[in-house]
């Protein structure tokens, strides 16, 4: 029977590129019955007065671009045009949109369209260039579908608290019962270690 897990993801997270990359093959492969919270990692972090990567860390942030570039040939996915545009200056409507994607079933192809239009290509996440790209590849009309993320902001609010209730501090993040595995080269040992039902 396949085990359960929880994705709790944010599109504006740059290591995150790595997860929207592999996540839907990675849990197909493992027979991983997947959940997906869309939140906002912003609100998170700025409640915990976190800045990850600000321009006045130069070494941080040029680390962080080498680091993802590395991870990403060592999982064979395509290497991103660093520094790709960050921060996102359209963070919730990509996550608002998110929202309506995972409604559809469709959260991890927006995911992975949404990430290379991104960091493959310069468009950010959320952008109405990144958009019509992304929504054009998964059949959804543009327009339609901002006006239902427009709706989404109530539920986008309600995720994020739960998020942070339950202990979430950075994306991706997975979890079952009590347990958090943050970061993407965390997503492995949250497979290896989740319960079989």
């Amino acid at each position: 029977m396949a085990r359960k897990l929880t994705a709790w993801l944010s599109i504006g997270s740059t290591y995150s590129y790595l997860t929207a990359m592999r996540i839907k093959e990675v849990v197909k492969e493992e027979d991983i019955n997947l959940s997906i919270i869309p939140i906002s990692i912003r609100q998170i972090m700025k409640s915990m007065d976190n800045i990850p990567f600000p321009p006045s860390k130069k070494t941080k942030v040029n680390y962080m671009w080498r680091d993802i570039e590395r991870r990403a040939s060592l999982y064979k996915v395509p290497v991103p045009k660093v520094p790709a545009p960050y921060p996102l200056k359209e963070f919730d409507r990509a996550n608002l949109v998110g929202i309506v994607m995972n409604d559809k079933g469709l959260y991890l192809d927006y995911f992975k369209c949404t990430y290379e239009e991104w960091f493959l290509n310069g468009n950010e996440a959320g952008s109405k260039q990144n958009l019509e790209v992304t929504l054009k590849k998964l059949g959804l009309d543009l327009q339609e579908t901002i006006a239902l993320a427009d709706t989404m902001e109530e539920r986008y609010i309600e995720n994020t608290k739960k998020a942070l209730d339950f202990g979430i501090f950075g994306v991706p993040s997975f979890s079952f019962s009590n347990e958090i595995f943050w970061g993407d080269d965390r997503l492995e040992d949250a497979i290896r270690l989740a319960p079989q039902k």
